[in-house]
């Protein structure tokens, strides 16, 4: 991965005196709230319901396990002893007193991290495949653009202030792992007929208020032209996208209204004064950084599908965890491995200091010391050898990262919610929970097989909501806290946007109509159809009419949601490592 050089370093401890400045006259009242606003954004630190978040940028979801010791430490000292994986592949802790975030800056700044340009209208954290660089069905290992355009676009000064955030993801597998449909600029990587990189741009996706899917506006663009058409797409945004109103800012509403021809007309007339200058991108950089990813040292080692089979048939957890948890890597002898984060009672996506700490361990036992953060806000072990797999499966398990629901409905994807979000009309993580156990079942679990369940607590969809498979929105009801149901999303390939069921439920009510969805799902499929392949069949109304069926409402009758049993949050430090686990809200 990426290393600084002495510019970089010098570069972001710099950064975090400036911060620390700020901070101080900040808190000696020469500097007003709202001055102090957008320095703190910058660097990361919002203001939440209960305390200051601060977001820690992981560049495409890459840590060393130095790095991730860090983040271990920085969450006993500095926190309450966790902290959340973010949708964007980033880790955000939630306690921070605000007069230390300039130590805590300066903690990340010994490892090579920082908080630049997680928050703010600028373009944020350049995302990608967690599986990138070991997926067996790569094509282009994304990580080396994703560098590059992390290094143009950090601090660049005509992208500095933005009309709204800005979210550019990269993929160069043959799956779209990456959610590029959804992005305000999507990248494939592939390659062109010379064998050449060539690259595919979508322009206007996104979700919250206006969930869209991105619009194809260029396909083969050489590797050369890279930044030069992400700059132009920038400057028509950046001179066209409407700063009067906060709801109508993102690209996708721009690209909308002028329709994607013309919005494609602008970038390439834009393109034409840029294409030749001196953002054009030479062969020598992309080597330069490209060399830094390269492959670590695999032993040469034979496949161990006989040994693990035998092991499989005689330890059926076992047999699960592969099942859904491990992935096929491109080097022979060695595995891919998600460790989940999403243990029934724990809030998905939350992860200890032990847990952190254990995990910076098993990379360098097993592999080359690197980890990943998944979109699903898991952590992804990219390197292990195939003859190590029952032995981390076992310590896992002993950690509560063990898991095997990668891909299935528990493996829920969630916002922090109401519990720690300003923002939020509702909460996610008793949602989530209550969904966690009433289906926790491994054996229904499998029959059902691969579903995405997402929920959010807000129409900013944090929780990517819209393209779940299945997806739920907190909404605001006269005060009270109700959940709209939507279904038939996806993030993938064949990406879409779910359809809302109908009048929205009480949180009590939510887990009987996830299990309504199910039932009827089971009942319609045929062989080998997935959820999302039903859906797409039969359509809504059948899932309509099984949850909303006069003959056997599913409505509680009570005039106020009932709540459900869950860990609720508390302002009081953990007392315990499976307190801090939970989400101290």
């Amino acid at each position: 991965m990426y290393q600084y050089n002495v510019f970089d370093q010098r570069f972001v401890e710099e950064r975090v005196e400036q911060y620390r400045d700020q901070t101080t006259r900040f808190l000696a009242g020469e500097l007003a709230e709202d001055q102090f606003q957008q320095l703190r954004l910058r660097n990361g630190l919002y203001i939440q319901r209960l305390a200051p978040m601060l977001r820690i940028a992981v560049p495409y979801g890459m840590l060393t396990a130095t790095q991730l010791r860090a983040l271990a430490a920085i969450a006993r000292d500095f926190d309450k002893g966790y902290g959340h994986l973010s949708t964007r592949q980033n880790m955000q802790i939630n306690w921070p007193e605000l007069e230390a975030v300039p130590d805590i800056l300066a903690r990340l700044a010994e490892v090579q991290m920082h908080c630049i340009q997680t928050s703010g209208s600028c373009i944020r954290n350049i995302t990608t495949d967690q599986f990138a660089g070991v997926a067996a069905d790569e094509v282009v290992d994304a990580r080396p653009y994703c560098e590059i355009i992390r290094q143009w676009s950090t601090y660049h000064p005509e992208f500095d202030w933005l009309p709204r955030k800005f979210k550019i993801a990269v993929n160069g597998a043959g799956t779209d792992r990456a959610a590029t449909h959804v992005h305000d600029i999507g990248i494939q990587v592939r390659l062109g007929e010379d064998g050449t990189p060539r690259f595919d741009f979508l322009v206007g996706g996104g979700l919250g208020r206006t969930p869209v899917v991105g619009k194809s506006i260029r396909e083969g663009l050489a590797e050369k032209d890279l930044l030069t058409y992400l700059e132009a797409i920038l400057r028509v945004y950046n001179r066209y996208g409407r700063r009067d109103n906060k709801y109508k800012a993102r690209i996708k509403i721009l690209v909308r209204a002028l329709t994607p021809e013309k919005f494609r007309e602008l970038v390439d007339a834009e393109w034409e004064h840029l294409r030749d200058g001196p953002t054009q991108l030479p062969a020598t950089e992309v080597a330069r950084i490209r060399d830094h990813f390269k492959a670590p040292p695999y032993e040469k080692l034979p496949g161990e599908g006989a040994l693990l089979a035998s092991e499989r048939l005689r330890n059926p957890a076992f047999n699960a965890w592969m099942r859904h948890n491990v992935a096929p890597h491109r080097q022979s002898g060695y595995a891919i491995v998600t460790l989940s984060t999403k243990a029934t009672g724990v809030p998905p996506g939350d992860i200890a200091d032990e847990q952190m700490d254990a995990v910076a361990s098993w990379s360098e036992r097993f592999g080359f010391g690197e980890i990943r953060i998944s979109h699903e806000q898991n952590l992804v072990l990219p390197d292990v050898r195939q003859r190590d797999l029952r032995t981390l499966f076992d310590l896992a398990c002993a950690e509560m990262l063990g898991q095997a629901n990668a891909g299935l409905l528990t493996d829920v994807v969630c916002c922090p919610g109401g519990d720690f979000c300003a923002l939020a009309n509702a909460k996610s993580i008793p949602i989530a929970e209550a969904i966690q156990r009433r289906f926790d079942d491994y054996d229904y679990l499998h029959d059902l097989g691969p579903i995405d369940l997402n929920i959010s607590g807000c129409m900013n969809a944090c929780g990517h909501h819209h393209v779940g498979h299945i997806g739920i929105l907190g909404v605001d009801k006269r005060g009270e806290e109700f959940y709209q149901v939507s279904i038939g999303g996806n993030q993938a390939d064949d990406a879409s946007l779910g359809r809302i069921l109908g009048p929205a439920f009480s949180r009590a009510e939510i887990p009987t109509v996830i299990e309504r969805i199910l039932d009827v799902y089971v009942e319609q499929r045929t062989d080998g159809e997935i959820f999302l392949d039903t859906v797409r069949r039969i359509g809504v109304e059948p899932f309509k009419l099984r949850i909303y069926s006069t003959n056997d409402p599913v409505r509680v009758r009570s005039s106020r949601p009932k709540t459900v049993a869950t860990r609720l949050p508390s302002a009081s430090p953990p007392a315990n490592r499976f307190e801090k686990t939970a989400r101290a809200g």
